[in-house]
């Protein structure tokens, strides 16, 4: 899709029924994000979440998925040494179902992504704002706003990929560090806060039903409130990925 210059629509699922019309819909990608945490559980944060919550929820959605690629996320601290990932990736593909793993961080990683891929388990690196190092980054900010940051996450994506990482998520950068990202990088880049020069699009998907309690961030658009009915909202955030007019430069730093 990348080579063909065809945008990528993605959305997070937790449960079956989700999944079901998050497929009839059109989406191609479904990320079981740790971010149930939040919308799920009700946390403050997504680092309580465990390996048995990931690999329960994927393990739902993969029996009502048909054909989108299904990625997980390792949640925090089960992935920092190389061996204890491949323990988690091992359980969230064999138990849970999963088709690619998603992990955090930068060019510290390259060692543990390089391992996952030696051992068969695709992964999906993720720069920018980093969930599960909230409390490191001082909150939930934009990140390469300056130009030592930016040359960071510029040369980390570039060392992730060599490493043989098969996807990168940038959220919450830039979209002129995205947008130059995604042209120097063979493998696709799925944006969520990141301007409309990636690949692809990734939103939560209670998010983009305006259905969380939580302050909305300025990347999110509520596709429920302007079409009625879910599998509706569904339909028209995949249309707008796809023709580019999602995300507009109002949902973009």
């Amino acid at each position: 899709m990348k080579k063909r210059g065809e945008k990528i629509a993605v959305l997070t699922s937790y449960d079956a029924s989700f999944t079901a019309v998050l497929e009839s819909a059109g989406v191609e990608v479904l990320l079981v994000g740790d971010s149930l945490g939040m919308v799920i559980q009700g946390l403050e944060s997504t680092l309580p979440v465990t390996v048995r919550d990931m690999v329960y929820h994927t393990r739902v959605v993969a029996r009502a998925h048909s054909m989108s690629l299904l990625i997980a996320d390792m949640p925090f601290m089960s992935y920092d040494t190389p061996a204890r990932a491949l323990e988690t990736g091992k359980g969230l593909m064999q138990a849970g179902g999963a088709h690619m793993v998603k992990l955090e961080g930068g060019a510290e990683q390259t060692d543990t992504v390089a391992y996952l891929v030696a051992n068969g388990i695709p992964v999906c690196a993720h720069l920018g704002l980093l969930p599960q190092s909230v409390y490191k980054l001082g909150g939930y900010k934009v990140q390469g706003r300056d130009a030592d940051s930016a040359r960071k996450i510029r040369e980390d994506a570039l060392a992730l990929e060599r490493a043989g990482a098969s996807l990168l998520v940038l959220e919450c950068v830039p979209a002129s560090l995205a947008a130059e990202i995604t042209g120097a990088l063979e493998i696709p880049v799925i944006g969520i806060g990141a301007g409309a020069g990636c690949d692809g699009q990734v939103l939560v998907l209670y998010d983009m039903l305006g259905i969380t309690p939580r302050k909305m961030p300025r990347f999110v658009k509520n596709f429920l409130a302007e079409t009625g009915s879910i599998k509706a909202a569904i339909a028209a955030y995949v249309a707008a990925v796809k023709d580019g007019s999602f995300p507009a430069p109002e949902h973009s730093y």
